[in-house]
C-alpha cells in the first residue's frame, strides 16, 4: 500500500491554536503562523516566515521566498533577506507570490495572482487588487487601494489613502537597461498622500505625483505635480483644482 502525505510541517514550525491547513501544504522550518488562521491547498510558506494572528491564505500561494535575480538584474543579492512578515487578519486571494525581506502591516489584502516583492513595506488595511505587480523596494502607506493589474516598479512611494486604478504603469530607469550609470540613477515615482491616479495611466521615472492630486485617466506624467489639480494628457497638464469636498 502506497501512503501519500497531504501535507508537510516541519517539527520546529510553530502552529497557532485554531489553524487549518489544507491538502499539499509545506510549512517550513521556524514558520510561526498565528492563532485563527486558516490556510489554503497547495500553500509554501518558507523558512521563518511570521503569519499573525486570523488570517486567511489562499489555494496555491507562495509566501516568503528569497530572490534569486540573474546577475545582469539592476537588483543585488545581499545574501538571505530577513524573513517576510505578515500582519494580523490580512487575507491573500489565490495563487498570491510574496518574498522575504517585505512587511505586511495588519489588515492588508491581496487579491489572486498578484505579487509582491522583496524588501517592500505595505502598511495597514491597504488592498492590492488582482494581478497587480509590486517591484522590489516599494513602501505603500496606510488606507491605499492599489486596483487590479497596476505595476508598481521598483523604489516606487505611495503615501496614505492614495488610489491607484486598474492598469496603471510607473517606470524608473530613463536609460532603459543601457549603460552602467543607470545604476546610480534607478528612480520610482512618489505618489503623496491622498492622490488619485486614473486607469491606464504612465507615471515617468522620478516625477512626484503631489498630495491630493488627481491623475485623469490615460495620463502621461512627465514632471511633479502640484498639490490638489487635476492635471491630464500626453503629457499631462493642469486643467483645474481639485474641489475641497473631494478632498480627505
Amino acid at each position: 500500500m502506497v501512503v501519500i502525505a497531504v501535507n508537510y510541517i516541519h517539527p520546529r514550525a510553530i502552529i497557532g491554536r485554531h489553524c487549518a491547513i489544507g491538502y499539499f501544504s509545506v510549512v517550513r522550518e521556524d514558520v510561526h503562523i498565528g492563532e485563527g488562521t486558516s490556510i489554503g491547498n497547495n500553500v509554501t510558506i518558507y523558512p521563518g516566515t511570521v503569519v499573525g494572528e486570523n488570517c486567511l491564505i489562499g489555494d496555491n500561494c507562495i509566501i516568503g521566498k528569497q530572490p534569486h535575480p540573474a546577475k545582469t538584474s539592476t537588483t543585488r543579492a545581499d545574501g538571505p533577506l530577513h524573513p517576510l512578515r505578515m500582519g494580523p487578519g490580512s487575507i491573500l486571494g489565490s495563487g498570491v507570490v510574496l518574498y522575504a525581506g517585505t512587511v505586511l502591516s495588519e489588515e492588508v489584502m491581496i487579491g489572486d495572482l498578484a505579487s509582491v516583492r522583496e524588501r517592500c513595506s505595505i502598511g495597514c488595511k491597504v488592498i492590492i487588487g488582482r494581478g497587480a505587480a509590486l517591484e522590489n523596494n516599494v513602501s505603500i502607506k496606510d488606507y491605499t487601494k492599489i486596483q487590479t493589474g497596476a505595476y508598481l516598479t521598483a523604489h516606487t512611494m505611495v503615501g496614505a489613502y492614495a488610489f491607484i486604478a486598474p492598469m496603471v504603469t510607473t517606470a524608473n530607469d530613463n536609460h532603459m537597461g543601457r549603460t552602467d550609470e543607470r545604476f546610480s540613477k534607478i528612480k520610482g515615482p512618489r505618489i503623496e498622500d491622498g492622490a488619485r491616479v486614473g486607469a491606464g495611466a504612465l507615471l515617468l521615472p522620478g516625477v512626484t505625483v503631489a498630495a491630493e492630486t488627481f491623475v485623469a485617466a490615460g495620463s502621461l506624467v512627465t514632471r511633479n505635480t502640484h498639490p490638489g489639480t487635476v492635471v491630464m494628457g500626453r503629457p499631462a497638464r493642469f486643467a483645474r483644482y481639485v474641489p475641497d469636498m473631494e478632498k480627505r
